[in-house]
């Protein structure tokens, strides 16, 4: 029986010239704003006529009036409609196990190469994940450049705490690591996939030189070495690290371990990496070669100005073999970076993660981001690294926002005052603080679980 395989599908000179690496990636990210609209011209549109072959998107386009040819390139895209997660869902409700959006019907050899995975269901129930070779390769090299380009070596030691199991995050970057770096890769996942105190052991026995992960794990791993004895500068060897800082207070993390360099790079399950720091960290490039990102506000979803904040509407132009991602909706904010680049780099640049639109609160007319209250309650020294905001409302009707930090040492009248003065100088209102102790808040959080920790408990509508 002939059937596909996975590397058959994919044409590894092609793939390497549309979307280089290393070196040739830094000089093709330097070409102009033109060179790189025909570029993506060529891929977008070679998504769409995969995009049409689908059930899926001959549905959403169909209920917008859109008919084939109507899209005509680059210039159409901010017309075609959104689409988001719920979508997704409503598909593999009516369409069970895996909705009509992947494009898996069979061609004359079956289906293609498919990689399923799921997402952590941080906003909900998980979501089905599905990837073809072609663009999953895409999705690793992209990763492997930002890490390759942010200062990742071949001779490096890369402990990642990703987790494991039907997500995606730690598969893809064991494989953009193992792929396109040629680093050694320890996949060591989340504390409950290796207790915390072993992976401090791992580091310390195979000379770890990088970390990969969320911030809130890896500042912890230097607070669990500190408990066993083992200094994180002086009996460990980590020079670099690379995760989805966001808000985090990257001088903490950095000085945690000793004064590394610490890079940020966004992205989440369906998309892959989106944008990553660079060397100058002055923002996130965008992955241009493989991502348009466009900034969109959040009630009306029209374009925002450079550097005002909107949701990140993402379209995926190297996804044109399975599950196309033509204006996906992230529901993750973010604001365009201005000016120019110091390096001569000519990708758009994002400021990063900066909360999310579907997980906002609005208290007393303000939005809070609770992604955001973590760099706020850095201010104090007794912050010990950990928090959950509670959005609640009183017997009048009145909202309050509750803040639930882990600090250090005293969990005084006076600290929670302290507090409550750092958080009213950067919201601009009165906000409700409780303390507890290191460790108490992570039943809550599920930092050592979950890839995203739970950042807001909405008790308002109980």
């Amino acid at each position: 029986m002939t059937h596909n395989l996975y590397h058959d599908a994919i044409n590894w000179e092609q793939l390497r010239r549309e979307h280089p690496i290393g070196d040739d990636f830094v000089q093709f990210a330097k070409q102009s704003r033109d060179e790189l609209r025909a570029h993506q011209e060529k891929l977008f549109l070679r998504c769409v006529a995969r995009a049409w072959e689908i059930p899926f998107y001959q549905r959403l386009w169909g209920n917008a009036g859109i008919q084939p040819g109507d899209i005509k390139g680059l210039e159409t895209l901010p017309d075609l409609p959104v689409f988001d997660k719920s979508d997704i869902m409503t598909s593999i409700d009516l369409n069970p196990p895996f909705g009509d959006f992947g494009g898996l019907e069979g061609g004359a050899n079956g289906r293609p190469p498919v990689i399923m995975h799921t997402t952590s269901g941080t906003t909900g129930n998980p979501q089905v994940l599905l990837f073809g070779a072609k663009s999953r390769e895409v999705q690793d090299l992209m990763l492997g450049r930002i890490y390759q380009f942010q200062g990742m070596r071949p001779d490096d030691i890369v402990h990642s705490v990703y987790g494991h199991g039907m997500i995606n995050g730690g598969h893809y970057v064991r494989e953009a690591v193992t792929h396109w770096t040629n680093a050694i890769f320890m996949s060591a996942g989340t504390g409950i996939e290796t207790r915390s105190a072993k992976q401090v052991e791992l580091m310390r026995d195979f000379g770890t030189t990088v970390i990969v992960g969320f911030a809130d794990y890896i500042k912890k791993l230097a607070r669990v070495a500190a408990e066993m004895g083992i200094d994180p500068v002086k009996d460990l060897n980590i020079r670099m690290i690379s995760g989805h800082l966001g808000r985090e207070d990257k001088s903490s993390l950095s000085e945690a371990w000793g004064g590394v360099e610490c890079f940020d790079w966004y992205g989440v399950g369906d998309t892959g990496i989106i944008a990553g720091e660079g060397p100058d960290r002055d923002g996130l490039y965008v992955m241009e070669d493989g991502q348009i990102v466009e900034v969109c506000d959040i009630d009306t979803g029209k374009p925002v100005p450079d550097g005002q904040p909107g949701d990140i509407i993402c379209t995926c132009i190297h996804k044109d073999d399975v599950y196309p991602i033509i204006r996906f909706n992230t529901h993750d904010v973010t604001k365009v970076v201005t000016g120019t680049s110091s390096l001569g780099i000519n990708f758009k640049r994002i400021e990063g993660f900066l909360g999310r639109s579907d997980n906002m609160v609005k208290i007393r007319g303000i939005n809070i981001f609770p992604q955001a209250m973590g760099p706020l309650l850095e201010a104090d020294s007794s912050f010990a690294g950990d928090f959950i905001c509670k959005a609640v409302r009183d017997d009048q009707g009145r909202d309050e926002f509750v803040v639930c930090a882990e600090v250090n040492g005293a969990r005084d009248a006076a600290t929670v005052d302290r507090y409550k003065a750092i958080l009213k100088k950067s919201i601009g209102i009165d906000c409700g603080v409780e303390l507890a102790a290191p460790g108490d808040l992570a039943p809550l959080t599920q930092t050592e679980v979950r890839q995203k920790p739970i950042r807001l408990i909405d008790e308002r509508f109980k």
